[in-house]
């Protein structure tokens, strides 16, 4: 008999023990009525769950906050896209400028050292190097790094973020240590540890046996061994504002909540299609019964071997009255979508216009993608730095000349905008290399095709542009108005059309763009 505290006092003895989420639907059974939603969760518990991520974000623990963003970068394509589109949105273009200061240089010195500091950065990449870096800096939010000096060539050492820190800036550089545990860390085996230090540079050997000796002790209460300070001429370091988390981690915990939200409404689609054939056993006039209880069953099995194999629909057996509350909401006359809601607040926590990625409309975006820019503008700022940076061994005599590289503010947006304002300075004397190099061109290319297409091709009289006005002599446009008989005017007056030209249809706003259909 079950005690008095029992949970199954007043049930039959025979139901006593019966576990009611496995009771058997013919060939099916019955599931738990708990919501188990999210398949971050269920893929991850620990860095898919909501609470661990808040969690780690509270107690500012970067490495779990590290591991976080690169399980969602992986596994969410709003998060990945997210990190691409900010690391990306600035195209690196960069300008190599000489700044002359002495009156005694050879020109053809200057030349030849401004020809060394292109090829120089070309062989470097900087493009691609610096994108790379911006990516890994929105993911882990920095980005360490070890100067590899070959001579004409330079190599980037990157260093795993879970074994540096910062605490110091000497000379407006970050003082960078790295935690010679590492190794035992990462290769076990001595064989290959030993194989590895022989690739780093010779540094990192000295710290390591400066660890297994016992002399990097901890430097304060609460500090690990083994932290050694690298040199600081070697190093490099980029965060975005000066932190070494994650740029959206606080995005992450929206992404689960819109998941969960999506998994409901699968579930919420499944349960539509479900379909229950109810089967009433009937009852004579005095509410006795017509058929025993072994015929009801008996009758229930037979249509449940006829439906069982029917996809999304069951059947119940019964002697009572049935029926189905609906517990929707018709009191509204019309729906919203709700995960539209939900992603719409994963955009809100990134700060970035949802309208970036899913574009329903002509709307201008002008003014969250200079926000975008903004946010990125910092990082920009320290790129420019270390390229300067690379630069200084050919700055020789900066009393006399050095160089220095620029990076310009162009975007995967406003690049042609930008050339299209170099184009119009240079009719005033500026640079003409600006506006190719906002295109995507790099200086030595730019030289190089134009050495060639005018000295060796002669192309120069070969391709003779049709004269305008800003490039004729006097003479000519003496002649040209005389034989004219001094009417001029422009093709569009000749033809009847005036006011000014018509705008592209990326470039219209939405109600032009309807009027103009309803026109058509």
């Amino acid at each position: 008999m079950a005690p008095a505290n029992d949970d199954t006092e007043g049930f039959p003895p025979t139901y006593s023990n019966v576990d009611f989420s496995k009771i058997k639907v013919g060939i099916k059974t019955l599931n738990d009525a708990i919501i188990n939603l999210g398949d971050y969760k269920r893929v991850n518990p620990t860095l898919g769950d909501k609470q661990e991520v808040l969690q780690a974000i509270n107690t500012c623990n970067y490495n779990k906050m590290r591991e976080i963003s690169n399980f969602f970068y992986k596994t969410s394509g709003i998060y990945s896209r997210l990190c691409r589109y900010m690391a990306y949105l600035y195209r690196y273009d960069w300008l190599v400028t000489p700044y002359i200061n002495s009156n005694t240089v050879n020109s053809d010195k200057i030349v030849d050292s401004f020809h060394k500091v292109l090829y120089f950065l070309d062989n470097f990449q900087v493009k691609k190097f610096l994108g790379e870096v911006a990516l890994k800096v929105i993911r882990n939010g920095c980005y360490y790094g070890y100067i590899i000096n070959q001579g004409d060539k330079i190599n980037i050492q990157e260093l795993s973020p879970r074994y540096c820190r910062s605490r110091f800036i000497v000379n407006g550089r970050p003082a960078v240590e790295f935690n010679m545990k590492y190794f035992d860390d990462c290769f076990t085996d001595s064989t290959q540890r030993m194989r590895m230090l022989k690739l780093f540079p010779p540094e990192f050997k000295k710290g390591y046996i400066a660890y297994k000796e016992g002399r990097l002790v901890p430097d304060f209460v609460g500090d690990s061994a083994g932290w050694y300070l690298l040199d600081i001429n070697s190093t490099i370091k980029f965060n975005i504002n000066g932190e070494d988390f994650p740029a959206f981690i606080s995005v992450i915990p929206a992404i689960i909540d819109l998941d969960k939200a999506q998994d409901l409404d699968r579930q919420k689609m499944q349960q539509k299609l479900l379909k229950i054939i109810i089967q009433k056993m009937p009852v004579d006039k005095n509410g006795d019964l017509v058929f025993d209880v072994d015929e009801a069953q008996q009758l229930h099995n037979n249509a449940v071997r006829m439906l069982g194999r029917a996809i999304g629909i069951d059947v119940l057996t019964t002697f009572a009255d049935t029926t189905v509350a609906d517990m929707s909401d018709r009191g509204t006359t019309t729906t919203t979508d709700e995960l539209e809601k939900v992603e719409r607040t994963v955009y809100n926590e990134a700060g970035v216009s949802q309208m970036q990625f899913n574009t329903d409309g002509n709307i201008a975006l002008e003014k969250s993608i200079l926000n975008d820019e903004a946010s990125m503008y910092n990082l920009l700022v320290q790129f420019e730095e270390f390229l300067n940076l690379l630069i200084q061994p050919f700055n020789k005599s900066p009393k006399k000349f050095y160089y220095r590289v620029q990076l310009l503010t162009t975007t995967i947006y406003n690049y042609k905008d930008m050339a299209k304002a170099y184009k119009e300075q240079t009719q005033m004397g500026y640079s003409k290399m600006l506006p190719q190099i906002a295109l995507g061109q790099s200086q030595s290319s730019i030289l190089a095709n134009a050495y060639f297409e005018n000295d060796i091709l002669d192309l120069i009289h070969v391709f003779i542009p049709p004269l305008m006005s800003s490039t004729m002599s006097a003479d000519v446009l003496t002649n040209k108005t005389s034989s004219s008989g001094g009417n001029s005017s422009n093709s569009s007056e000749g033809n009847g059309e005036v006011g000014r030209n018509e705008k592209p249809d990326d470039e219209k706003s939405e109600k032009t763009l309807k009027n103009k259909e309803s026109m058509s």
